[in-house]
Parts: C-alpha cells; structure tokens; sequence
C-alpha cells in the first residue's frame, strides 16, 4: 500500500510539475465534482514543489480553490438541470420519499449558504454538497462565495502540510488524513455561532 501511495504521490508531483497551475485546475475540478480524485494527492505536492521554489505558494492556493469552485459549479449545473426528476423518480428506491426531499429542499432554502460552506471542510461531503445546493436552487454568488471560502480553508491546510513535510510521502498521508481533525473546533465554533445568531434573528 505505501508503494502505490509512493507511486501515485510521485506522478501527480510530476503532472503538476509538467502541467503548473493549469494541471492544478483541473485536477481539483475533478476533486471537487463527483469524479472519485481526492485533494489530498493533489495539494501537498504543490505545496512541496512551491517549498522548492518551483511555483508560488499563493498561486498553487489561487488554483486549487479556482478549480474547486469550478467543480462545484458543474455539480450545481447537474443538480439544476437534471437532479430534481431523477431523485423525485428513482429516490423512493433508497427511501427518499417525497417528502424527505422537500424537508432537504427547505434546509438548503434557509440555510443553504451555510451548509454549503461547512460541508465544503467535510471528508466525503465536500465532492456532493453542491447537489442539494443545485437543487434549492442557491444564489449563485453567495454559493460561489461559500465555496470558494470552505475550500480555501481546506486548500491552505493541505499546501501547507506539502509545504512543511517536503517530499516526505509518508509524512504527507499522514497529515494530510489527519488534518480534517484540525478542523473540528472550527466546525463546532462555526456551528454554535450561527446558531446563536439564527435564534437572535428569529427572535
């Protein structure tokens, strides 16, 4: 298993050594629409390459969260486009009644823009959360916003380990699974303050 880490690790470093931040682009597109291609083989060997001096820090962030967005948008396009009949067709096979799918809708209706932005700082959540924004039909700018700011967060944190650990596979696998742990005092912080302030609005 460390061999084909070893492996993969070393050929995504030489595709964006060879392809620079365009490669960058489109792999975290990749990354951030439904396609199977975690950013955490993407980033730290940006990270690592921009510690060398081979490309810019600031630049390798710029693409990574450029490509995100993008990808995000393609899923949001999907959901918009196609999403709705499909899941209002075929969800009662995995139970997702009607009226499920209306409770969905209302949640991403009022609090779309902020589940849009902590899903996007989930492991497993970030490649799907534009689906039900899609659907809820968000507004574009603010969606684009919320995207672009969670996967910034997200997009820093994995630059950084590449940037830190260097050329050290190992050492990359290992922060850069444990770095979403990084973030759960943010998440919980994020969480309770718009609760807070949600409750304050409505009162």
């Amino acid at each position: 298993m460390k061999g084909l880490l070893y492996k993969i690790i070393i050929s995504i470093v030489a595709i964006v050594g060879k392809f620079g931040y365009s490669g960058i682009i489109v792999m975290m597109f990749l990354e951030s629409s439904f396609f199977p291609f975690p950013s955490e083989v993407v980033i730290p060997p940006a990270g690592y390459l921009a510690e060398r001096g081979e490309m810019n820090f600031f630049l390798v962030v710029a693409a990574g969260i450029l490509g995100s967005i993008l990808g995000a948008l393609f899923n949001y396009w999907l959901a918009l486009k196609m999403g709705r009949p499909a899941l209002l067709s075929y969800g009662r096979y995995v139970g997702l009644t009607p009226a499920a799918f209306g409770r969905v809708e209302k949640f991403f209706s009022d609090h779309g823009i902020f589940g849009t932005f902590i899903g996007r700082l989930i492991p497993g959540i970030r490649q799907y959360i534009s689906f039900p924004a899609g659907l809820a039909r968000l507004p574009l700018v603010p969606f684009i916003l919320a995207t672009g700011l969670g996967a910034g967060i997200w997009v820093v944190i994995l630059a950084v380990i590449g940037y830190l650990v260097g050329n050290n596979q190992e050492l990359i696998s290992n922060y850069s699974h444990r770095a979403f742990y990084i973030l759960i005092p943010f998440l919980l912080l994020s969480c309770i303050f718009y609760i807070l302030r949600h409750r304050k609005k409505k009162g």
